[in-house]
């Protein structure tokens, strides 16, 4: 069966060659970048904050990640779903990743994604493209989805743990004995 291209395969070959052309970019920005601040501020000086900058990013990457590690075992003890927590281990990585390369615009972008008071807004559009993604995938083997169908929770919302729950209303009592086979 042949024929033009489905919207979501045109968008992901969009997409791709919007990654290539980022990924060939960045080198040159960042060659950019290096030479204007050694001129501005002289080659040893641009070494050494390069440097500080690596040391500054590890620093980071050791304390919010202990932290959002942390928070997933928390989140994991008190037996709820932890979505948020993921995320922001996933964020944290990736920022963390960026710190360690060479260069100031990726030690900016990895700063954003690693300070904690930045980071909720890369975690929701971390969950933005993870639930296209999901829908998308949902939507070729179900079919498209219907209008007016309930939103899933997000993961800023609080979600109540799993598990055995008794309804308020039940005084129902169920007795028992336990019989050992193994004797």
């Amino acid at each position: 069966m042949t024929g033009t291209p489905g919207p979501s395969r045109v968008r992901r070959a969009r997409l791709t060659r919007l990654a290539i052309a980022g990924l060939l970019l960045l080198p040159i920005i960042e060659i950019l970048v290096i030479v204007a601040v050694g001129q501005a501020i002289g080659g040893w000086q641009t070494f050494l904050l390069l440097v500080a900058t690596s040391l500054l990013g590890a620093w980071l990457i050791r304390g919010e990640g202990g932290r959002a590690w942390r928070a997933l075992e928390q989140a994991l003890r008190s037996g709820r779903m932890p979505a948020r927590e993921i995320a922001d281990g996933v964020v944290v990585l990736v920022g963390g990743g960026l710190l360690l390369l060479p260069g100031f615009v990726t030690d900016l972008l990895g700063l954003l994604l690693v300070l904690p008071f930045t980071r909720p807004v890369a975690r929701s559009m971390l969950a933005a493209v993870i639930s296209r993604r999901l829908l998308a995938q949902a939507e070729r083997f179900t079919g498209p989805t219907v209008a007016g169908q309930p939103t899933p929770p997000t993961w800023e919302q609080e979600q109540m743990p799993h598990g055995p729950q008794r309804s308020a209303t039940s005084d129902e009592v169920v007795e028992g004995e336990i019989i050992d086979d193994e004797d």
